[in-house]
Formats: structure tokens, sequence, C-alpha cells
């Protein structure tokens, strides 16, 4: 029984549709690893965790002190919702707290929540200038000082950011010992794809997952990810996922709704509408819902007559219960006499299923992508970042932002 099951239609696999999706496996074999082209969450950032899980450890242990039981993440984008992925798919997210915001009466809520004395705060941006992530840390430094007393806030903080002080003003903030302890955010790996970066790891650690339990997740991820890098589309789950998108695409459906069932999914659904819309731009338009509570405002929606622009994949894990059984057999079947249906279930939520079902939904977006964009002949060159790994749209809005606070 393999760790999720998926569903989509897995015959009549046309020869072009075959050759482009080799052709799209064969490319990013040849680019994972190289600099530049954003895909070192391809077996480098696993295997740079189990070097150093060690000293990861000791930094947990160091950062704690025996005395913080809980943690805040200040951080936006990849830096949130793939630890907030992880951590709720494993129920361990009681004693951690995310903030990204800058509007001030949701930092006022927020910091009421949290136990000054028993809350290590980590901060997480790669180039230590976000300024959510900025705004964040400076916001929670004045509440510190004014609750210590004190200008010292050097230890109540760990930074997760680039090792290079010229690229980061996290780090200049960390070499010049206003924050103690610190990790990196490694190089070439785009934030909706870092879930096993440093962050994530010490913030699992931190939880009281074990080192075992860690180097099971980033093992199982890498043989999860050869498996994704299987040409055969016969045998890769994630490239029969990416052909039923492209399917669905080419009917015409430009919606893609994701419907997960299970409140342990409420991490997932953030994390991967920002990895599909973020990596398939306006190609496919990508949302999330968590069952069967969405059913209640959209399936009025969803199932009217009129609705001949959207697609669903159902994701759920295997169960024995009568009742979910029943509500994912009957949804699925209305949905399906509509709709495109694909379906994914995950045999369990072990360490092994949740890194494989993460690289499961990595490498469908990223296939998804590359062989829509071939199948107008859109290729991208060798020595340039596919266009699923880069966000530079994100940048048109940021620079708005800074005119208007400089104005």
């Amino acid at each position: 029984m393999t760790n999720a099951t998926v569903e989509v239609v897995k015959k009549c696999c046309c020869g072009a549709f075959k050759e482009l999706s080799q052709k799209a496996v064969e490319d990013i074999k040849s680019r994972a690893g190289k600099q530049g082209q954003f895909l070192n969450w391809i077996e480098v950032l696993q295997n740079i965790e189990l070097q150093n899980l060690d000293n990861m450890e000791a930094l947990v242990k160091s950062a704690k002190q025996d005395k913080y039981t809980d943690l805040a993440i200040l951080g936006i984008g990849g830096s949130r919702h793939t630890t907030e992925n992880i951590t709720k798919l494993l129920g361990i997210e009681k004693h951690v707290h995310f903030f990204s915001s800058v509007e001030p009466l949701s930092f006022d809520r927020f910091i009421k929540t949290l136990n000054l004395d028993k809350t290590l705060f980590l901060v997480v941006s790669k180039s230590g200038g976000t300024l959510e992530t900025t705004v964040g840390y400076q916001k929670t430094k004045e509440v510190l000082e004014k609750h210590l007393n004190s200008k010292d806030t050097s230890e109540n903080f760990v930074a997760m950011t680039d090792k290079n002080s010229e690229k980061s003003a996290l780090r200049r903030i960390v070499d010049s010992g206003e924050i103690k302890l610190s990790g990196f955010v490694h190089d070439d790996v785009g934030g909706r794809f870092s879930i096993f970066d440093d962050a994530t790891i010490f913030t699992l650690l931190f939880l009281g997952i074990s080192k075992e339990d860690v180097i099971e997740l980033l093992n199982s991820s890498l043989e999860a990810q050869k498996e994704f890098l299987n040409p055969d589309i016969e045998q890769n789950e994630a490239l029969q996922l990416a052909k039923f998108n492209i399917k669905a695409k080419n009917m015409g459906k430009n919606k893609h709704f994701v419907e997960y069932f299970g409140d342990e999914f409420f991490g997932t659904t953030l994390w991967e509408k920002q990895l599909k819309n973020e990596s398939l731009k306006s190609r496919i338009s990508t949302d999330t819902n968590v069952g069967p509570g969405y059913l209640h405002y959209n399936a009025e929606a969803d199932l009217d007559i009129n609705n001949n622009d959207s697609f669903f994949t159902f994701v759920y894990v295997k169960s024995s219960d009568k009742v979910l059984n029943a509500v994912m057999t009957g949804v699925i079947s209305a949905y399906s006499a509509q709709h495109p249906v694909s379906k994914i279930v995950l045999e369990d939520l072990s360490m092994k299923s949740i890194a494989r079902f993460i690289e499961l939904k990595h490498f469908e977006t990223l296939y998804t992508g590359w062989i829509l964009r071939a199948q107008k002949a859109n290729f991208t060159p060798s020595d340039i970042a596919l266009d699923e790994v880069l966000q530079p749209n994100v940048e048109k809005y940021k620079k708005e932002v800074k005119k208007a606070l400089n104005a």
C-alpha cells in the first residue's frame, strides 16, 4: 500500500503528453542542484539538514534554556506557511504561534495571547528586510524591552536568515549581538519550497519531535523525490496529477479548487494556495478549503449548472469511519457528475506519509507549470531559472509600498 493513493485518469495517455512529461522530468533533473535554479529543495536541502541535525539540536537546547515552552514565528509567505503546514499535520501546533501582519490591532491581539516569560520568538526572512517580518520584530522587541525593563532582548529571539551579512539586514542584527542565536535560510530554495529548511527543523525539535523522527522525515522526502523524478507517467503520481490539471485547463477550466477534509489540513490549505498561485501564476487559479464546512458556503455555487470553469481535487486521510466515507463518496459523486475530479487519499499522517505528500505537491506543481508552457512551445533556457520557481510579480506591490513609505 502506498502512502497516498492518487485517483485520476491514467489511461489513454497520448504520445504527445507522455513525451512532454518525460522532457519535463529530464529538464528538472538536469537543473537540480545548480546555482541560480532555485531547485536546491531537491535532494540538496535534506542532506544539509541531515548533516547538521546535531548542531540544530544543540541550537534548540541553547535557545530554550529550560524556560521557553512556546515558539512564536515572525515570518510571512513561505517563511510561515511551510512550518504551519507541517506542525498542523503532525498535531503539534498547540505551542507554536504565527504572526505576519503589519496592522496594529492584529499585533496587539497577538502579543496579548502570549506568555512573554515562556515564549521564544523565531524571526524568519531570507533577505532580513521583509517589511512584515521587520515590523513584527521591531514591535515585539519594544514590548519585550518594556516587559523585561531592559534593552537586552538578545536571548528572546532566534533568527533564520541568509548567511551573508551583505545580503541580509537580519544577519547584520545577529552579527551585532542584538540576537544571539541563528540558523540559515539556505540558498537557491524558494520560500514556498523551503519546508525542510532550518526554520521548520528548528521548530519541530523545539516542539518535541525526536531527532530520529526528523531523520525519518528527511529520508522519506529524499525517497519520495526519487519516485517523483521517474519519467514513467504510469508510475509517477505527480505526473498523473499534472496531467489531470492540464487536461482540465485545456478543457477551459481555469479555477482549481483543492478540497481538504479534516481540520489537520488548515495549515496545508494556506501553503498549497501559495505554492500553486506563485508557481502557476494566472495560468490556473488555485483556491483551497477545509471540509465539510466549506460545503455549506461553496457547494451551491460549485454545483450550479452554470459553473463551467472549475475543477476539483479532494484530499483526505484513509479511514474506516462510516460517516466520513459516506460524505466523501456522496460529495465526490455529486461533483464528478459536473466537473473534472481527482482525489488524493493519504494512508495516514506518519512522517513518511507527510513527507511523500509534500513532495507530491511540489512536483505536481512544477510539472503542471512546465508542461503547460511546453504545450505552447515556451521552453526555458538551461541557464535561466524556471518560471515556476520565480515570483517577479510579488515585487510589483512591494515597490509601490516602498514608494508610499518614502512619500
